[in-house]
């Protein structure tokens, strides 16, 4: 004889447990705030001490990230470079020491107090005010194109690859630089969790701002599209044969595209 599963019965004075409730699905990850006033306040209030804790919390590493970008797409003499989303200008000082007199070097970024202290740092180099999303240049305008750590933002990063590869000259470079997460284990998850959990603090502690730029650091580089996928949005902005090179076991990765030389 089958015997049926029946639920219990409740003994006097006990209740039966309520039954468990339905799964639920966890609710989307809101879109992380990239709008250009939200970007340009936040940038503005930490720029006094963004070197510092850029160097402090890479461990100096973010210095050499920039020389091998230099190393890796060098300026022929002769040749133009500009830098979107300079910030306080070190890639764009970077290729400067690399090409001197003999190269031409321009830095771009919309945040005035980032280009202040760029400012102060260079006077050879033009720092211009200016969104990566409508580059005051005309189109075929320079050699290399690069951007650090700045890419992801950009409010519309697709219209940003766009003008970048616009300003391009024909068989020129397009670089981005930008912060990705490690693919293998156990690196990935002790990195994430420093990312998530410890530089936030430590930025929010030493930058003293109400909203700092560490805490919407590690959501914008968790929402930026890495690898393959960043492979494809240059491709789909007119680069060609793009290739990308992690850098420190994948805490950074460069990646480098050509403008065509039949672009129209």
């Amino acid at each position: 004889m089958a015997i049926l599963n029946r639920s219990p019965s409740p003994r006097p004075g006990r209740r039966l447990p309520a039954p468990p409730m339905p799964a639920t699905l966890p609710p989307p990850v809101a879109p992380v705030d990239k709008s250009g006033q939200r970007v340009r306040r936040m940038f503005g209030q930490i720029a006094g001490r963004y070197d510092l804790l850029n160097h402090l919390l890479s461990l100096n590493i973010d210095k050499r990230w920039r020389r091998r970008t230099v190393t890796l797409v060098p300026p022929a003499p002769g040749a133009s470079v500009l830098d979107v989303c300079t910030g306080t200008g070190d890639l764009a000082l970077a290729y400067l020491a690399a090409g001197g007199e003999k190269v031409e070097v321009v830095g771009t970024d919309f945040c005035h107090e980032m280009l202040d202290i760029a400012r102060r740092k260079s006077a050879t180099i033009p720092w211009i005010e200016a969104d990566a999303q409508q580059l005051p240049f005309p189109a075929d305008r320079f050699d290399v194109v690069s951007v650090a750590f700045g890419l992801r933002n950009v409010s519309d990063a697709d219209a940003g690859l766009r003008e970048m590869t616009r300003v391009c000259r024909p068989g020129g470079k397009v670089a981005v630089l930008e912060f990705t997460t490690p693919r293998r284990e156990p690196l990935r998850s002790v990195y994430g969790w420093y990312f998530r959990r410890v530089l936030p603090r430590i930025g929010q502690l030493l930058a003293r701002n109400r909203e700092s730029a560490y805490d919407y650091l590690p959501e914008s580089v968790g929402q930026f599209p890495q690898y393959e996928q960043l492979v494809v949005r240059m491709e789909q902005a007119g680069l060609t044969q793009v290739e990308f090179r992690p850098f420190t076991l994948g805490v950074a990765t460069l990646y480098v595209g050509t403008k065509p030389i039949d672009s129209p």
